[in-house]
This record gives C-alpha cells, structure tokens and sequence, in this order.
C-alpha cells in the first residue's frame, strides 16, 4: 500500500526510480588497457584511446562483460544474447570524444526485480528496467585554481554499470531500502566494491508527485548522490518541494538537480534533456556485442550464495532469528565472519554449530558489533578475529567463565591482541564451580545477613537475588551461577 504525503490541499503520493551508476571491479577500463586503480595520480592512466587520440579505436574487455552478466544473474534479470554498443553525444570538457560509449535500445541486460524488506517486516518487489554498460567520463576539477578548471582523465572510460529501476518505489524508506539491497547485491556478485565514498557506487534520484490514482507528474533528476542516507534526504526534499510548488499554482520544471549535504535540500542545475537531444545512434567502431546461453551458463556456476539465499538457509536451517540473519547477511563481510566464528567453534567443541548458532548471532550482532560501532570500526578491520571470538564463546559455553567474566574479557579484547584463555590464565578469571567452595562462602554471607535469612523464609523469596548477588560479589564474579542458585536455594529453603 502506497505511502501518502498530508499536503495542505490533500494527499499526495511520491514516485520515485532510481538510475544507479556501479563501477565496474575490472583492473582495466571498459575499452582500453589502463588501470583503474583509485587514487593514482591525475591523469596518470590515460590511455590514447582514453584521451581520444585521433585514429584510436574502442576494444571491448571481456571481463567488464562478464562483470555486467555476473550482475544481472545476481538480480535474476534477463541476460540478451546480443547488445549494441551506442554513441551519446554531449560536449563537456572531462569528456575527449565528444561522445560517451554506452548503450541505448539494446541492453546487456533486461527487466527484473529487486524484492526490498521494510522495516515494518514487509517486502516489496521493485522492477529493474535494465542494466547497461558504459563508460565513465574524466573529472572537472573547479577548487584547484582561482581562474581555471583543472581535468584528470584517470575515470575516463572506467567501465559503468548503469542500473535503470522501473519507477516503483513510493517512500524515502523504499528507495533506501532498494539502494542498499542492490549495493549487497553487487558486493556479493564481486562485481563492484560499492565504495559510495571513492564514487564506486552513486545514484540518480528520479523524483515525481501526483495525486493518487493520477497519471504521473512531471520528474526532476537529482545528480550523482553518494550514501543510502542522502538518497532518502534527496527524496523527501524533493517530494515536499514539489508539492509546495503545485500546491502554490506552480508547476515543476523537467530539470537536472544536485543536492547538498550540508543543507539537506536540492538545487537546480540544468534543464533536463531528452534522451533524442543526446543523438544516439550506433557506434560505428564496435560490432554488435553477441554470446552464447552457454558463455551465460558457465558464468551462472561461478555466482556465490547470495544475500537472500544466505538469509534463508541462516533462518531455517541453523535457526536464528529473521532479524539477526538480516543484519548479518546486509554486508557479505559480517556473513562470512559469522559463520567463520561457528566453524571455529564447532571444530574446538566437538558439538554440531546449531547448538551455538543463536548464541553466536547474538553476540556478533549485539556485542561485537555495537563495540565496533562506537570504535569506528568495520567488521573488516576488527580487532577480535573470528577464531578469538569463537574461543571466547566457546569458555562461556563450557562454563570455564561466567557472562559477566566473558564481559570483562571482551573488553580486554578490544585492546589488546591477547587471546581469550591468555587473559583468562594472566588474570586468574576461571569460573569457580567447586560446590565446596562455594558452600563456603553462601555460608559467610547468610552468616552476616541473618536478618535477610529470616525473611527469606518468611516467604520474601525475591531475596534470592540479593544472596545471589552478594555471593558473586565475594567471589569476584568468578562463581558458576548456575551452581550458586541451586546451592542457595537448597541452604536457603533447609
């Protein structure tokens, strides 16, 4: 069910698609030998055929193909047999031919759909329009000089993946959520890092309102977005822009937008052209792009276990939580050390990993992640590995220390490269489960709470709690509680 905006005059409904750009992970560009590495020095890998040197001609990187192919299977979309590579043309200064390589009426890849998971628990499927190889153009750089414009052609011809989604998508909520399951997606595929801070990954915010049930209104592009989080601010923005505009007797103007993170509001930048203003027509320099369902196929067997699929097999067959198998799933890295975290543990126990899957989706998702949130760290760079978390689990679990020990010892963790038993050895951490011991103290502190004793057995039987509490306060948190609760329980009730 659609989502509607209160305007002053009634409602209104947003509609939004989104025009995703992904860049291609390939060690070349799309049609020369250069390097893409990011961050090189300006215009360090230009080739002639980037730099459109006369009598320079396009060749096609296969990988950059398969790259395209690898993605749309990903998405369960429609592969073509046979695309065409297009001429677009426009003149800006960071583009040398005056032309930029992409491709129009005949994709790479066809209709498919992306299904998003909201937060109320929901899911939507969102269609995909197609998905189309091009390439990148160089960058105009206006803050290096005061009366000239400097430009780096180390992106020009970087092979792109432009993502087309159908206009579908009704909320800030539901364009983030399609952005970031589509950046899972690529990233699981390994076909493009989604770095939206190094430009890896941006999107084009397709932004309209119109009355529901009305035809739709007319839409504004806002350029070259970088974060889930500006696309959302993009969208609402726009959406309360455009109303206030038709609600004033105004009407929206088919216009090219940016937006500014520092104000959360959009400004315009150039009227909109139509794609027939840009002259499309063939490249002349590149056949046809035809393969075999074979060349598909084989490329099909090298996919990995994908988020949604992964996501399944979390829930049903190890059994943890819809919401954990969300989180850990949302990026490939957090998965991977998961489970990484399960077969250490399973090796070193002995037991089958659906006894501890719930356990360890817990605390990677709780503990470990809420420490890496506040250190700025990502799971990537974390400073507790998969098999030193699995050995911190794994003493818990076999009551060598308490939780509250286990607390501790994480924290230690965080700060140093010790591992789990070195700290628990260096300082005297074992969990104590002697009943003889312990008996030894319940029999200290009902000694000195007679009173409390009393009233115990006069029928407050919450006091238990404090026994406990003042029990493991004697023993440095070091008692099994399991074995102080039955102990106390037994002095307690004699």
């Amino acid at each position: 069910m659609s989502k509607l905006i209160q305007g002053a005059t009634g409602d209104w409904e947003v509609v939004i698609g989104l025009e995703v750009h992904a860049q291609v992970i390939s060690e070349s560009k799309l049609f020369s030998g250069s390097a893409t590495a990011f961050g090189a020095e300006p215009n360090s890998q230009v080739s002639f055929v980037d730099a459109a040197m006369p009598g320079m001609l396009p060749v096609i990187n296969e990988e950059c193909v398969r790259q395209a192919i690898r993605t749309g299977l990903a998405m369960g979309s429609k592969i073509n047999l046979r695309s065409i590579f297009d001429r677009k043309n426009y003149f800006y200064a960071d583009l040398p031919q005056g032309y930029q390589i992409s491709q129009f009426k005949d994709p790479i890849v066809g209709e498919g759909e992306i299904v998003i998971e909201l937060e109320d628990g929901s899911t939507k499927a969102i269609g995909v329009e197609r998905l189309h190889l091009e390439q990148d153009a160089g960058k105009s750089m206006h803050d290096q000089h005061p009366t000239m414009t400097y430009v780096d052609l180390n992106r020009s011809g970087v092979a792109l993946m432009e993502i087309v989604s159908m206009p579908d998508m009704r909320s800030a909520e539901e364009a983030g959520a399609y952005f970031r399951k589509l950046r899972s997606i690529v990233r699981y595929a390994g076909t493009c890092d989604g770095n939206m801070e190094q430009g890896s990954m941006r999107a084009d915010v397709n932004v309209s309102v119109r009355r529901p049930g009305e035809p739709f209104g007319t839409r504004t592009e806002t350029k070259n977005v970088n974060s889930i989080r500006f696309v959302m601010q993009v969208v609402e923005h726009e959406a309360n822009r455009q109303i206030a505009v038709l609600e004033d007797g105004g009407t929206i103007d088919q216009e090219t937008r940016l937006f500014d993170p520092g104000t959360g509001t959009t400004r315009s930048m150039r009227s909109k052209e139509e794609a027939h203003d840009y002259r499309y027509f063939p490249d002349p320099d590149l056949l046809p792009l035809e393969f075999t369902q074979e060349f598909v196929d084989e490329i099909a067997k090298t996919l990995p276990e994908l988020p949604d699929i992964k996501k399944n097999r979390f829930v049903e067959d190890l059994k943890i939580s819809a919401y954990n198998a969300g989180v850990l799933v949302a990026e490939k890295e957090n998965a991977d050390y998961f489970e990484e975290v399960l077969s250490h543990l399973e090796k070193a126990s002995g037991k089958d990993k659906h006894e501890f899957a719930t356990l360890t989706s817990n605390w990677v998702t709780g503990e470990l992640f809420g420490a890496l949130n506040k250190l700025g760290c990502s799971i990537s760079n974390s400073p507790i590995s998969a098999e030193h978390a699995a050995e911190l689990l794994g003493l818990q679990m076999d009551g060598t220390i308490s939780g509250r020990i286990a607390k501790d010892i994480f924290e230690i963790m965080l700060e140093s490269d010790q591992s789990p038993s070195e700290i628990v050895e260096e300082k005297g951490l074992k969990q104590v489960s002697d009943t003889g011991a312990i008996e030894a103290f319940i029999d200290e502190v009902m000694a000195a709470n007679m009173d409390k004793v009393e009233e115990y057995r006069g029928g407050k039987d919450k006091l238990l709690g404090f026994f406990v509490g003042q029990v493991m306060k004697k023993t440095q948190g070091k008692a099994n509680p399991q074995v102080v609760n039955e102990l106390l329980r037994k002095k307690l009730n004699s």
